[in-house]
This record gives C-alpha cells, structure tokens and sequence, in this order.
C-alpha cells in the first residue's frame, strides 16, 4: 500500500485501513524479535492503538494523549527494549502522511513510552524496596532465632564451650566450662589459654594451637589435663575450632571441653594392670619388653644394657606342700625386696610369671656392674621369710647377660639369660652364672635335637649297632648289646650320649625306647637260624620312664609274641640309680618281666649309691661294670692295684648273691686277662668288637668264634 493509499483511507476513516496499518506494524514488531508475544496477540494489540491514532491525525490541533498512551502501552506490553520504539516509529514515519502532526504524534509515542519505562521503573524500584525491606525484616528476625538457639545451646549446653580471641584471651564462657574447672563466668573472662597449662601436656599441643591461630590449620583435638583452681586435675576431650572474618582472618578460636576424667583414670588403671603383674604389683613381661625396646631405639654405638634373670629355687616345692597361699606370700615378699634392691640402684624389675624375675641394667657400665646386682639379689632372696607359722628360706638361681644395646633383639636377650639361669641351676643352685656363647650354643644345639626328634623316628632316621659280649670261660659271644644311632641329616651321625639325655627330658625316651626293643627283638629273632646253637641274646637299655610305663610288661610280651623271640634271650639294663629308685608297679613289672624268663641287668654298677640290702632282693641276673672302673686296670701300677681290689669285691659281692658280672669298655689283652682272673664273667668292649650294623654280624660272630684276642680258660679266682 503506497502513501497515497493510506492518507486516502485516513480521510474517510476506512476500518481496512486501521486494519492494515495495525497489522503492519504487529509484524514489524515480531520480525525485529523483540516481543515475548505471539504475532496475533501483538495484532490485538495494535488494533486497539491504530484507530485511535488515526483519529488524532484527522484532527488538527487533538489532544495527543492517545499517543503518549501506545508508547505507554508498549512498555505495559513488557515490550521495553529500546528497539521495539525505534521499530514502531519507523514504521509510523514510513506509512503516516507527512506534516507538522505526524511528527507529533511519533514524539507523543516516544514521550509516553519514556514515561511507561520511568512508571515501570519506578514499580520495579519499589518492589526491590519492598523485597529488601522483607528480607531485612526476615534476616533480623532469623539472627534473634540464631542468637537465641546460640543462647540456650551455649548457656544450657552439659559440656564446657569457651570463646577466646586471636590473642588467646577468654571472652566468654558457659556455666558448664566455669563449673567444670571451679570458677565462676566472670573469673574465667579474661584467662589466657596458653597460661592454662599442665605438665603432662605434650609440646605439640601448643604448637598446634599456635599454627591454628596463626589460620594455618581449622581444627586442632586432643585431651588435656587441666588444673581446677582447687589444684585439682580434671582431665577433658578438647576440640577446638578456628571461627574466621568475611576475608578468612582468625577471629576467634572455640573450645569444646567433655569432662572425661572418670573416663581416663579407668584407662590408666587398665593401663596399669595390662603392664603390671597383679599379685606383686610389679613391671611384667609386657613393659619390660617396651623398656627394653626404649633402650634399643635410643641406644648409641658404645651403649651397652644388661640383665639378671632370677629364678627361686624349689618353689614348686613349696607351693605343693605349704599351699599356693603361701607360695603367693613368699612371692609378694620377694618381689618387694627385689624392687627395692632395683630402684636403690636406678634399674627395673619386673615379674616374667610364675617364680621368676627379671632385673634390667639399661645402661650398663659392665659386667661388674653386673655381678654386683645379682649378688644383691641373691643376699635379698636369702634371707628367712615369715609366712604365717612357716619361716622359709629359699634360693635363687640367676642367669646373667650383659650386652651391646644397639640393635638387641629381646627374644635373643631372654633366651640367653634363661639358658644361662638353668646352668646356673645345674652348677648347683643359689649362684649366678654369665652369659657364655659357647655354652648356650651346647644347649640351644641340645634343645633343637629335641625337638627334632619325633619327626626323625618318624623318617626312619634311627638305627641299631650291636657289640658282642663275651664269655671269658670259653670265648664264645653270650650276646648283643643294642645300641642306637641316630643318622642326622645335617649333623651326621650321632651317639646316644648327645640325644639320649634330650629325649629324657622331652619324655620322648618312651618311644623311643618301644623302638630300639622291637627293632631289637626283631633281629635277635634272626640269630637263632643265622649262628651256630641260637642262643645268643640282645641286651637293650631300658630307661627309668619306660619302667614307669604301666604297659611295660604287656609291651615287651607283645613284642616278643610278634617276633618271636625267646625271653630268655632279651636282657633289659637299667642303671643302678634308676633300678635302686624303682619301688611299686615299676618293681612288680620287673618281677613279672623276670619270672616270664626275661633277664635284668644292672649297668653302670658301682657308679651310684647302693643298697645293698635292697639289692639282694631285686630281680637282677647280672652286673655290668662301667668303663671308668674297668679303664683303671691299665693305669700306673699304685693306681690299677686300688681299681683292681675295686673291681675285685665288686665281683665278688655279684657272685655271692648269685649274680653274674659282665664288664665294658675292654680296650686291651692285658685288661681281658686281668678280668678274667678276677673271676669276671664276660666282657665288651673295642679289643673284643666295635659295635657294628646287623649285616655285619655274621663276621663278627665268625671271628669271634676262633677268640685268639681272648684269654684262655679262667683261672680261680684269688683268695681275699
């Protein structure tokens, strides 16, 4: 529509004209993009604009207020970018008849959508008054309900809460806090905390309290000992948390302190009784081991540390007999005087269990030092004790070790002091013995056999030797004697004088033992059928334990009924102090053992203690001499005459209660002669055969058999 055509339609005040200019205009506003409306309902908008414009423009001289109220009615629109004006006004420039009015009206619109905006920002204004105005009031009444919350958490809070400022002086305090250290709010405003010390206080703690303050860390937690003002301690569980400004800078430092003092004195009393012993009340193995780790971890390369580890001798004695009442009493007293013997001395004692004590040098100047601690300990341990009506005297053994500290290892330490203290206890009791590497490391050695010896007899590792034993009438072998041999594997093979006394004292000697029997009643077996006239018998060690054994006699018969062998060709030797200890069921097997045709004899015979009376009534068939009174006989000539007259009455005392007597350790031709002119029966030894393996027998009984290392037929035995 040209210009022309638009003045034409304003004339007649055509609708269709107010019709097109109205829709012209709507899309012009939604072409630019800068209404949130739809183009239809920017249309109705302009419909109710348009016609009244025309009308202004009709008249000369009208009131232009219906123009002020479209530009208004654009910012009502929410039309208010600047571009939606610069748009319509174009298009009421392009489309308007030129003249005086139409740039009037164009001004009008501008003059009432300038004042639209300034209404709209002024409403907008308002608003954001009104919302501040609310938000303060919400503000303001949420930090009274803040304040009054802090208030009653603060003031009715159970645990003790303290406000201090950057410079560490108390600002504020709640009731609980004052109650809790025994001072009132006022008096504790104004404290310095770094004043509030105690000296179980660890310097860290300070150091962290002074790098909180400084902003370097938020929270620091700990607890602390504090001192009431009735110097009283209470001890507390104390956090405390950095408050900062709206730049981060320290402000003010909160403390948190929960009474925790009923609390911490029960964990030392645990405490306590986990590291001390609960009868004497001294040190136990568990603190004694931290001390001795303190040393070591402190210890410098000259540092040296030692120990003295004390054990009473006989106290299981006492404790069967008097009762453990009074073995408790005892302990309680030696305790006593062995703490104060230590601490006189600057050094620890401690209770390992049972009846034994340790004493530890941390810082030892030398074995003197040493020395003289353990006799001490021995003096205090001497002398009598009252223990209700029993006065008591009792002894002490006392291993001791002295050592660099560096690098000690605690297992090592207590395991050289308490071998040290059983050699003490075998040297004679109620002494004191050094450390002495060589010698432990016999014992230690001693200790690995035995325990190696269960899984050795499992492995096969054990074997029989057998060493003839000879009739000095004839020359002919009476029999065998087996003896065991263990085939080590790293130590070779070893004689029963380094297993045998191990397997004693593990208990494992009754295995043993049932072993070395059936292995040797299952060769002897064999003899009857392998040498001429089978009347060859073994002779096995029986030890003190087997005899004990309640199934001894069912054992042996077993053995011998699956073997097949002869009792009257088993010999069983026990030596003399075993078989003159041997009352009871061990006796009675022993009887039944001998009427079933099995011989006893004694080894080792003249080397202990014998009744003789009671060795009458024994069941024995026969003495055997030692090697040590047999080896006399080829001494010097004053000394052989006293063994001689020795092994002499020995001879003679068997025979005269109808025992036969069987010599060992025969080592020459001289000592065979001798013997047999004593009237000794027969002999063993390395001039008659060396022990050898069962495979070996046939030519050892062969060479025995023509004797011409023997003496020949016994002459009378001299006349005393």
């Amino acid at each position: 529509m040209t210009d022309q055509d638009v003045s034409s339609g304003i004339g007649q005040g055509s609708d269709p004209l107010a019709e097109t200019l109205a829709g012209t205009l709507a899309r012009a506003i939604a072409e630019a993009g800068f209404a949130l409306m739809s183009l239809a309902e920017i249309e109705d908008l302009t419909r109710g604009w348009v016609p009244e414009l025309l009308h202004v423009l009709e008249r000369e001289g009208a009131d232009l207020e219906p123009a002020r109220r479209i530009g208004m009615a654009l910012v009502d629109a929410n039309m208010t970018n600047p571009g939606v004006l610069e748009t319509a006004l174009e298009v009421l420039l392009d489309h308007l008849p030129a003249g005086r009015w139409s740039s009037t009206v164009r001004a009008a619109v501008a003059a009432g959508y300038a004042a639209g905006l300034r209404r709209a920002t002024l409403a907008e204004q308002e608003q954001i008054a009104g919302a501040i105005i609310i938000a303060y009031a919400r503000v303001d009444r949420m930090a009274r309900e803040s304040e009054a919350r802090f208030r009653a958490l603060f003031d009715g809070s159970a645990v003790g809460i303290g406000i201090s400022d950057r410079t560490g002086r108390v600002v504020q305090v709640n009731q609980a806090l004052a109650t809790l250290l025994g001072y009132t709010v006022d008096e504790m405003c104004g404290f310095w905390v770094p004043e509030m010390t105690h000296p179980s206080d660890p310097p860290e703690i300070w150091d962290q309290y002074r790098r909180m303050m400084l902003g370097e860390i938020d929270h620091v937690r700990m607890e602390k000992a504090y001192y009431r003002k009735d110097n009283a301690v209470v001890w507390v569980d104390l956090t405390v948390s950095l408050i900062r400004d709206d730049q981060g800078n320290p402000q003010f430092a909160v403390a948190i302190m929960d009474d925790m003092t009923d609390r911490h004195h029960l964990q030392a009393t645990l405490s306590h009784q986990a590291l001390h012993d609960p009868l004497t009340g001294l040190p136990n193995r568990s603190l004694f081991a931290e001390r001795i780790a303190q040393v070591v971890a402190t210890a410098g390369p000259q540092s040296r540390m030692g120990v003295c580890y004390l054990d009473l001798d006989g106290f299981k004695r006492i404790n069967d007999t008097l009762g453990h009442d009074t073995g408790d009493q005892l302990l309680i007293t030696i305790a006593d005087r062995l703490g104060r013997c230590a601490e006189d001395r600057g050094h620890l004692v401690a209770r390992m269990g049972g009846d034994e004590f340790v004493l530890l040098v941390e810082r030892s100047a030398g074995m003197g030092q040493l020395a003289a601690l353990a006799e001490a300990a021995l003096a205090v341990v001497a002398v009598p004790i009252s223990v209700g009506p029993h006065r008591l005297r009792v002894t002490a053994s006392i291993g001791v070790v002295e050592c660099p500290a560096m690098g000690a290892d605690l297992g090592d330490i207590l395991k050289a002091a308490d071998v040290t203290l059983y050699r003490a206890k075998a040297a004679g009791r109620g002494r004191w013995l050094a450390y002495d590497p060589g010698t432990v490391a016999e014992l230690v050695a001693g200790y690995e056999l035995c325990a190696a010896l269960p899984d050795a007899l499992e492995r096969g590792e054990f074997s029989l030797v057998y060493q003839p034993i000879v009739g000095l009438s004839d020359g002919r072998p009476w029999g065998l004697e087996a003896l065991v041999r263990w085939h080590h594997p790293s130590l070779g093979l070893l004689t029963p004088d380094r297993f045998i006394g191990p397997a004693e004292e593990t208990g494992f000697i009754v295995q043993l033992g049932q072993h070395v029997l059936r292995e040797a009643c299952r060769e002897a077996a064999a003899w009857r059928e392998r040498f001429a006239g089978g009347e060859l018998f073994v002779s096995v060690n029986l030890a003190v334990a087997q005899a004990h054994e309640p199934s001894l006699v069912d054992e042996i018969k077993r053995t011998l009924v699956e073997t097949g062998l002869d009792p009257s060709q088993l010999q069983l030797e026990l030596t003399e102090s075993a078989l003159m200890s041997t009352a009871g069921a061990p006796l009675e097997a022993l009887r039944a053992l001998a009427d079933l045709g099995v011989r006893v004899a004694i080894d080792d015979f003249g080397t202990g203690y014998s009744n003789l009376a009671y060795l009458r009534s024994l069941p024995v068939h026969a003495l055997k001499l030692p090697q040590q009174l047999v080896g006399g006989l080829r001494g010097p000539a004053d000394r052989s005459k006293i063994d001689e007259r020795i092994v002499d009455a020995l001879i003679r005392l068997a025979h005269a209660i109808e025992l036969t007597v069987t010599a060992e350790g025969v080592e020459t031709q001289a000592q065979a002669e001798q013997l047999s002119a004593l009237g000794c029966d027969s002999v063993q030894g390395w001039h008659i055969a060396k022990p050898c393996s069962a495979d070996q027998l046939d030519r050892v009984i062969s060479r025995l058999g023509r004797a011409p290392h023997l003496p020949g037929p016994r002459a009378e035995p001299k006349s005393s």
